[in-house]
């Protein structure tokens, strides 16, 4: 079974990641891309749907890990009756070829070590044919090769390529796994030793960029790092995580494909980036949504691929029990067909959040703007999804329509502070249409706070975000008495849940009841 969650540690080259267990074991890898069928799928299945296991031979009795400095190079300590290995897990920033690297040190005692590596490509259905030649262990299945060479010896056994040695005191022993087309020839040999001296010195320069000198830093730069990881490098998109079906609640069915760019998501990511002083990877983004969204005339999805891909089918695969026994496991998501007009404020209010973070003007993304805000007129009064993507029918939802008021708010604010030209009296009587409709239609008097939708009764902590966005002031006794009320009805152990997943929702939500606290809402 799959570890807890939370004893994973991440590693990444800006185009995939790993999740890599404090026992030593690699339980989820997609090869070549975030989104690619995955090598490793331990983490929603069993060993037998791939994983590689590098851990003493014998019992582990304490586990210790950190990452190395300010970058996502991974030490993870194991410890055994016969001593003391460092593991030091990582994806050097893409060259040719992807590569994860694991170099085996040895820090007291003399370790008996078994490396177990279980390829099985598309999510742990296919088993590949395995070659043992002098270039290293070649698996291959389809369109994927994967190259594994070690200074030891690396054996078949029962499906899986093994290998056992000793190693003492400042011994180190590296392992590389290169994922190549198998129609193409085999890639260049790795210096691991090399390629963690470029690994460490690419991150300690990314995070030598930071500007926040204030206070938790450490923790801020963690953070930092993460959403680095979840970057897609060659198009700049930003994934949301880079797992599928990992569930909202042990054992429910709310598990959802994740490893996609979501514009909402993305624009948060990206002022969190630009605050902290990384202005490349917003234009980066802001290129991307440009290429993502041209020639949509009805306006933005609410996810795409990470290269702009619209088109992103949901599927289930049955041959996965789920992450404890969570299941369907899903690939793909189908909320990239809803409408969810929160969408339109996230990327105006994006776009002007980094153009005020000094991130250079675009002609190109005004223009995009203007078109966004030409639709947002004709469909800012119709009902959608909104922003938990519910697979119920489609209702006025007040946060939805709090966001269509933040895109004409900062569409007039960048004529009047940015000097950008634009129909901009048309959009502030627009402006004040919706404000003026959320204020009637959204606060319940007998509840006293706004609802989740027009005419409901129930709470949404989304509607936690309309100080923050500027659409009501803190101290608007309109806004004190929904903090309230969501503060009483919709917290636990100090967490918030997003709404009342319970019986009744299901009319709205679709979906069976059932499901966590959201830490973006405790936020």
């Amino acid at each position: 079974m799959a570890e807890r969650i939370e004893d994973y540690g991440l590693i990444g080259d800006l185009q995939t990641a790993a999740l890599v267990s404090h026992h030593g074991s690699i339980d989820w890898l997609c090869f070549p891309r975030f989104d690619s069928g995955a090598c490793f799928a331990a983490l929603l299945g069993t060993e037998e749907n791939g994983r590689w296991s590098l851990r003493p031979a014998g019992e582990i009795t304490a586990s210790r890990r950190r990452y190395r400095d300010d970058t996502l190079v991974l030490e993870t300590e194991l410890e055994c009756a016969d001593g003391v290995i460092r593991l030091i897990d990582f994806m050097p920033v893409r060259g040719e070829a992807p590569d994860v690297i694991r170099i085996v040190e040895g820090v007291s005692g003399r370790v008996r070590v078994r490396s177990e590596l279980a390829i099985r490509f598309d999510y742990g259905s296919v088993i590949p044919w395995v070659r043992r030649r002098e270039e290293g262990t070649i698996a291959i299945a389809g369109p994927d090769a994967l190259l594994v060479t070690a200074p030891v010896d690396l054996v078949g056994e029962d499906m899986r390529t093994v290998s056992e040695f000793e190693i003492s005191p400042g011994e180190r022993v590296p392992f590389v796994l290169t994922w190549f087309p198998s129609n193409q020839e085999l890639p260049e040999r790795v210096d691991a030793e090399r390629a963690l001296s470029d690994t460490d010195a690419f991150w300690k320069e990314w995070t030598g960029g930071c500007r926040h000198e204030g206070p938790h830093r450490d923790a801020l730069v963690r953070s930092l790092v993460t959403l680095k990881a979840l970057t897609y490098a060659p198009t700049g998109g930003i994934v949301a995580a880079p797992t599928t079906s990992l569930p909202e609640a042990l054992g429910g069915v709310r598990n959802w494909d994740y490893r996609f760019c979501w514009v909402r998501d993305a624009t948060l990511t990206l002022l969190s980036l630009v605050r902290a002083g990384y202005e490349e990877e917003a234009g980066a983004w802001r290129d991307w949504l440009l290429r993502a969204i041209a020639g949509s005339p009805d306006g933005p999805q609410s996810l795409y691929g990470i290269a702009g891909e619209r088109r992103n089918v949901e599927v289930e695969l049955p041959w996965l029990e789920g992450y404890e026994g969570s299941s369907p496991v899903r690939v793909g998501n189908a909320a990239a067909d809803q409408l969810q007009l929160d969408v339109y404020g996230e990327i105006l209010d994006a776009l002007y959040q980094a153009r005020c973070a000094g991130l250079p003007p675009s002609d190109d993304a005004w223009a995009l703007s203007r078109r966004l805000l030409e639709r947002l007129e004709q469909v800012w009064r119709e009902p959608d999804e909104g922003i938990w993507e519910v697979r119920g029918p489609r209702r006025h939802f007040t946060h939805s329509k709090v966001m269509c008021w933040l895109a004409f708010d900062r569409a007039v604010r960048f004529v009047e502070e940015h000097e950008r030209e634009g129909p901009v009296e048309r959009w502030r009587t627009v402006r004040d249409e919706v404000h003026d409709d959320v204020c009637r239609e959204g606060f319940h008097e007998e509840v006293g706070a706004f609802t989740q939708s027009y005419g409901s009764d129930r709470l949404d902590a989304s509607l936690l975000l309309m100080p923050l966005v500027g659409f009501l002031p803190v101290d608007d006794p309109r806004v004190a008495s929904t903090v309230a009320a969501i503060e009483r009805e919709l917290t636990h152990d100090g967490f918030v849940l997003r709404y009342r997943a319970d019986e009744e929702n299901v009319e709205v939500d679709g979906l069976p009841p059932g499901e966590g606290t959201f830490l973006a809402c405790s936020f």
